[in-house]
């Protein structure tokens, strides 16, 4: 017999039921009513023993099988003295039925009093199989009598702790619903209704943000399979473990992510990942809550990722960084070992403000890419204060990064540097968002540590880091907007500077100091009137030298990863989207046009061409003016990404999938590090799709 491990939390042991200590007098049997106080208790239970006994009806198939095993009944006796069941655990659902019959027919008793008074009691009450007679002898009653005198003297308040039906309080509260654009496509259309007084540019978002606008409950209520069995249920529509209490939740899953699949390119390799974790979320109160996920991974990818991972590879013997992931250990031959942990704690001492602790990333804006903070680099330490009144919602995230390359480890150690950042979002109106950010990166230089002169929640970065003198951080300021069209179409955008000189504007020569970006994007909802169909088009430019700086410590990188776009600076994208959902099904399409402008890295030509963000942008400029997005190695890139499955269960976003990839990547000069590949790129797999995995590189 197996128990969930709910069961065991509020269950009585050996069979017997106890009352929680809600009334100075239980219920009262008729048979029980010439009785002293202190034999009421026995007889309620043997009364109620009796009539388990005499009228309980094992199911005949369990009868034959010779089942052992106990059923666990949580029931109350209301103020008029009927009985209602309230939960029932067991393993078969006949013996759930047939325990709600049983109790159904239960004739109505005196109530428990409390002063005198009728009150509710709960009670919990384990009926065991193949059923037993409580009658005993004298000498048993005896020995009945002496152990309760023993066990009176002991505490009861583990025993009388109540518990509930879990109710998935998760979808009201302020934890994260996990960030990938596939899942958040399906409430994006109801989040960006005309009139509606939200902030989408800030991600993740809380599951109490969305459901404002979103039924939550109701569209997971549509996707469950109705399972009755513990296994059913566990694998297609709830949490492994789950209980809750008063005040009180928790919840704990398995995660998995496994794939099988083959490349074909330059080089044809067979591709893996077998990626196993846990996933723990818990409320206490209504103001805490906290999520904790631990993966451990091993996998090979297709060739162009595998070389992308060991050319951003950290100092010392490690051979590579997984983007998006962390750093790698090496796994076999040409596998790598990629351990990893989100976790997050928010606090919210009111309405107005949550405090939020947390190793995981963050991202800015509406769009598939982010040019101000995006989620394609490595997980890092933050803390986050958001703050939310009126048409306003303002942001402030402050970040520890790490930058790994050879020249700036010391004592075996990682060089730290820190971010802060100010997001103001506002609704000027029904239609129209504007957001405003300000960066700012600094190192631990001269001992400074985290300086606190950044830690301002309103002050003016460019300000500080004049004062403090220009090597002692690097600020970028950005602008984000977005324009309700209809309920149907959004059109958003976002503008970064990065560094800006008046005077070459003005000039219009095409300064190297114009370092900006801007994207341009539009969405369609439930297209051509088709329900869930989601259409999304998407213009990213990036100049040279965006995101680099004259201390390359002080870049817009971390773990040898942009914060910003993942490709960094030098280039140029459109991309376009269709996104689709039925019920669990779902199938999503993305197609890339790019042009980056690499390095050539050669003693012919060892010019810097503002693609690469950890090279000084004060050394190796071929010119100052004249710069244009392209120059240097010019690079065509295709990128065509077609996934589609079913999701095994809506709590842990567990999917089933089948996805293709084909890269074209075409230099003008083949180098050492950037070379001309086709790759096709075929897998298959099952997983808790928590965060967003980024493969056009």
């Amino acid at each position: 017999m197996k128990y969930t491990l709910l069961s065991l939390f509020f269950l009585m042991l050996f069979g017997t039921a106890k009352a929680q200590k809600t009334s100075e007098q239980v219920p009262v049997f008729p048979n029980c009513e010439n009785k002293n106080p202190q034999e009421l208790e026995n007889c309620f239970y043997a009364q109620l023993q009796d009539f388990v006994f005499n009228n309980f009806k094992v199911p005949e198939n369990l009868v034959q099988n010779n089942y052992k095993g106990s059923v666990n009944v949580l029931f109350e006796v209301d103020s008029a003295g009927a009985f209602k069941v309230q939960y029932v655990d067991a393993i078969y659902p006949e013996l759930i039925k047939e325990s709600k019959r049983l109790f159904s027919t239960l004739p109505k008793v005196k109530p428990a009093t409390f002063n005198g008074k009728p009150v509710y009691s709960k009670f919990t009450y384990k009926i065991a199989i193949p059923l037993r007679n409580e009658t005993v002898t004298q000498a048993e009653q005896k020995k009945v009598q002496d152990a309760k005198v023993l066990k009176e003297k002991e505490l009861t308040e583990i025993d009388s702790l109540p518990y509930k039906k879990f109710d998935n309080p998760i979808l009201k509260s302020r934890l994260y619903v996990p960030f990938t654009h596939s899942n958040y496509a399906r409430f994006d259309a109801a989040l960006n209704q005309v009139g509606s007084n939200n902030h989408t540019g800030s991600k993740p978002l809380t599951y109490e943000e969305v459901t404002q606008y979103y039924d939550l409950a109701a569209a997971n209520k549509k996707l469950l399979r109705g399972k009755t069995g513990w296994w059913g249920k566990k694998i297609w529509d709830e949490n492994f473990v789950q209980f809750q209490g008063e005040g009180y939740w928790l919840t704990l899953n398995p995660i998995i992510d496994l794939r099988l699949g083959k490349s074909k390119g330059e080089q044809s390799v067979s591709t893996f990942q077998n990626t196993r974790g846990v996933q723990l979320q818990a409320g206490l109160g209504d103001n805490l809550v906290f999520t904790s996920t631990i993966y451990e991974s091993q996998g090979r990818f297709a060739g162009y990722f595998n070389q992308y991972a060991e050319l951003i590879k950290p100092a010392g013997g490690d051979p590579a960084i997984i983007p998006g992931v962390g750093i790698a250990k090496r796994f076999k031959a040409d596998a790598y070992d990629f351990p990893s942990a989100e976790a997050n704690i928010t606090y919210t001492p009111s309405k107005f403000i949550d405090l939020q602790m947390g190793y995981g990333r963050n991202f800015i804006g509406d769009g598939y890419r982010s040019l101000l903070l995006g989620d394609a680099a490595s997980p890092y330490p933050y803390i986050k204060v958001n703050t939310k009144f009126w048409k306003i919602k303002y942001t402030n995230t402050y970040l520890w990064l790490k930058d790994v390359r050879p020249g700036v480890i010391e004592d075996r150690t990682y060089a730290t540097k820190f971010m802060a950042n100010h997001y103001l979002s506002w609704n000027i109106n029904k239609r129209i968002n504007l957001g405003f950010f300000e960066s700012v990166v600094w190192t631990n230089s001269n001992g400074r540590g985290f300086d606190m002169n950044f830690i301002n929640p309103i002050i003016f970065y460019r300000t500080v880091e004049f004062t403090s003198s220009a090597r002692s951080g690097n600020a970028v300021l950005g602008l984000t907007g977005k324009y309700k069209w209809s309920n149907s179409i959004n059109f958003y955008g976002q503008f970064i500077l990065d560094e800006f000189s008046l005077g070459a504007v003005k000039d219009q020569n095409k300064s190297w100091l114009n370092k900006s970006g801007i994207q341009l994007g539009a969405k369609y909802y439930n297209a051509f009137s088709i329900d869930n169909l989601l259409l999304q088009f998407e213009y990213n430019a990036i100049r040279p030298y965006v995101y680099s700086h004259s201390d390359p410590l002080t870049n817009y990188g971390h773990n040898n990863q942009s914060m910003g776009h993942p490709w960094g600076g030098n280039a140029r994208e459109i991309i376009a989207i269709a996104r689709y959902n039925t019920g669990r099904y779902f199938a999503d399409a993305k197609l890339t046009y790019g042009i980056r402008g690499f390095d050539f890295d050669s003693a012919a030509d060892a010019f810097n061409y503002g693609g690469n963000i950890y090279k000084n942008y004060n050394e190796g400029r071929p010119f100052d003016t004249g710069v244009a997005i392209g120059q240097g190695n010019k690079t065509n890139i295709v990128i065509a990404d077609l996934q589609a499955g079913y999701i095994v269960n809506p709590v842990t976003n567990l999917k089933l999938f089948a996805s293709l990839i084909y890269r074209s990547f075409d230099p003008e000069t083949e180098t050492t590090a950037v070379f001309k590949d086709n790759t096709t790129w075929f897998s298959v797999g099952v997983r808790a799709d928590l965060f967003n995995w980024y493969f056009d590189y």
